[in-house]
């Protein structure tokens, strides 16, 4: 492929090739730039509402029909009791650098009207994971009969990436993921259609320290920076490249650069 010059810049040597891989790289920088930052402003919106909705009043819960945006992110109360022969175990939810399990169940709420939703999935707390027996969970009590707990409303548990067919849900059953539907479909609960993480103390020997879904604002932000930094290299790279083997070419004695 022939180098070209562009009319008005006789020092700037056009080449196609790292033009193309020029323009690949910017477009590839802001492209993904803007995604990071994307996903930083609704990280940031996310933590508007949960500063928001944290502060408002602790609502009682007695299983009525509710609007899930208006839940989100608040503070609830709970009566009712814990249906222990249904756990189940979220796996890969390391908490502080050590492997485990959160541990789920549903929670019959005490007050539900007639024909309305009177269960609700809660996220009790976190356990370790055995090392060297994943299966192996240690013991935790479950509280027996009508107590209250408190939480925090959620419309999932996230999301990590599947490794390996999960199997039937059933009682007992490690899984990567669990949506609520999947739940009650396999329990015939007739569920809410939101998560509860529990905050209150249970003296259950779970802890309860739950990542914020808000978490890693400033670390999209640092992503979009990088991205776009790595987009104005690569044309500035081009740019200067192109002058220095403009001006390279330009002296060289004629003989040379016919030959």
């Amino acid at each position: 492929m022939r180098n070209h010059s562009i009319p008005g810049f006789r020092s700037f040597r056009f080449r196609l090739i790292p033009f193309i891989a020029t323009v690949l790289l910017v477009a590839l920088g802001i492209g993904l730039g803007q995604w990071q930052t994307w996903r930083g402003d609704q990280k940031q919106l996310i933590e508007n509402k949960l500063r928001q909705r944290q502060t408002a009043p602790l609502l009682r819960f007695s299983g009525a029909p509710a609007d899930l945006d208006q839940l989100e992110y608040r503070r609830l109360a709970l009566r009712g009791e814990f249906i222990g022969g249904w756990p189940v175990y979220l796996d890969n939810r390391p908490l502080n650098g050590v492997a485990g399990f959160y541990v789920l169940m549903p929670f019959k709420l005490a007050d539900s009207g007639a024909g309305s939703d009177n269960y609700v999935l809660v996220a009790r707390g976190w356990l370790p994971r055995d090392p060297s027996d994943r299966s192996k969970l240690p013991p935790y009590p479950t509280p027996a009969g009508t107590v209250e707990i408190e939480g925090l409303v959620r419309r999932d548990f996230g999301h990590v990436m599947q490794l390996g067919d999960a199997g039937p849900l059933q009682p007992g059953a490690i899984v990567q993921n669990l949506a609520i539907g999947e739940f009650a479909a396999a329990s015939k609960f007739k569920l809410q259609p939101f998560v509860v993480e529990q905050t209150s103390a249970a003296g259950d020997q779970l802890q309860r320290t739950w990542p914020s879904p808000s978490l890693g604002i400033e670390r999209h932000r640092g992503y979009a920076f990088q991205w776009y930094a790595l987009a104005v290299m690569a044309f500035i790279f081009f740019v200067v490249t192109g002058f220095r083997r403009g001006s390279e070419n330009t002296n060289k004695p004629a003989a040379q650069q016919s030959g």
